[in-house]
């Protein structure tokens, strides 16, 4: 039987759908997309218009339009694909895409995984093997489920919010002193918002995960904004930018790695360049955590 909020989920992501094209047509001009333009003038839309993506993704305009108001009955493989190329999609969007009319077309509700699932005490062991390297377990709400002791000192004043387990969207938006722990704020938050759109597209039954958004969007202008954008990111690898209380700049490459026996979770690492200004100052963080093992660890990184 098909509950009150299953259909509401379902009804949520039919509108997801509609903005997600729409906002991806708004991005893209004729002239990026091949197209001759000539009534430049007359055009009441910066981006393409749905005829012209149809057109360009091999559908009929009746089709599209149908598709983009969220109905994905019987929609192919032939037909995504197309409308992946006519709106230029990356990988990120692609899977999103894919993920949103996956839900919109199915009459299944998929099995709820726990609010918060536990870490295995393996991965445990794993991570805290890591030494040398601060390690994490996070999950698709960006929740930090577990750390090795480097872990929990190098990111100290995430630890010191009053959530548990701590969470780095709440950490950004909503802590001031986060601009000051990620001096490159703008794109950690863009990149924060673009990980949570993708979980949603991804799980739109998680509870807790609409609680956050609507959360941050009650609380925070700069989330709200950046959340009506729709942009959705992979997070794989890159390179972070931190600002510690204690060893000061930190400039760190991290791998974000799923957990495949434990849907939901990944392992982030963070590493240095060797002999690099970054390696001495996690050098000088892992002595002093291992010098100060116990209760009094988190009070003096935290205090610096």
């Amino acid at each position: 039987m098909t509950s009150e909020r299953d259909r509401d989920v379902r009804g949520d992501v039919r509108t997801q759908i509609r903005e997600f094209l729409t906002s991806r047509r708004a991005r893209i001009t004729p002239q990026q997309a091949g197209l001759p333009t000539f009534d430049t003038a007359r055009r009441r839309v910066p981006g393409l218009r749905r005829e012209e993506t149809a057109m360009l993704a091999g559908i009929s305009s009746e089709y599209y339009v149908r598709l983009e108001r969220g109905d994905a009955t019987g929609i192919s493989e032939g037909v995504v694909e197309g409308i992946v190329r006519a709106l230029q999609l990356d990988e990120a969007e692609r899977s999103h895409l894919l993920d949103l009319l996956s839900v919109a077309s199915s009459t299944r509700r998929p099995r709820r995984r726990p609010a918060v699932a536990p870490v295995r005490p393996t991965v445990q062991r794993i991570i805290d093997s890591m030494v040398g390297t601060p390690a994490f377990v996070i999950n698709g709400r960006l929740d930090v489920l577990a750390s090795n002791e480097l872990g929990r000192a190098l990111y100290a004043p995430i630890y010191q919010e009053a959530t548990d387990p701590p969470n780095n969207a709440r950490f950004i938006f909503l802590n001031p002193h986060a601009a000051r722990f990620w001096p490159d704020w703008d794109k950690a938050a863009n990149d924060t918002v673009a990980m949570l759109r993708t979980e949603a597209g991804r799980d739109p039954y998680d509870r807790d995960l609409s609680d956050l958004v609507g959360e941050l969007s009650t609380r925070s202008d700069a989330f709200r904004m950046r959340w009506a954008d729709h942009n959705v990111r992979l997070h794989v690898t890159g390179r972070k930018a931190i600002h510690h209380p204690t060893v000061g700049d930190l400039d760190l490459p991290f791998e974000f790695l799923p957990l495949p026996s434990d849907p939901g979770q990944s392992l982030l690492t963070y590493t240095a360049e060797p002999g690099s200004p970054t390696q001495e100052a996690l050098d000088l963080l892992a002595s002093w955590t291992a010098s100060v093992r116990g209760p009094g660890l988190k009070r003096t990184v935290e205090d610096g």
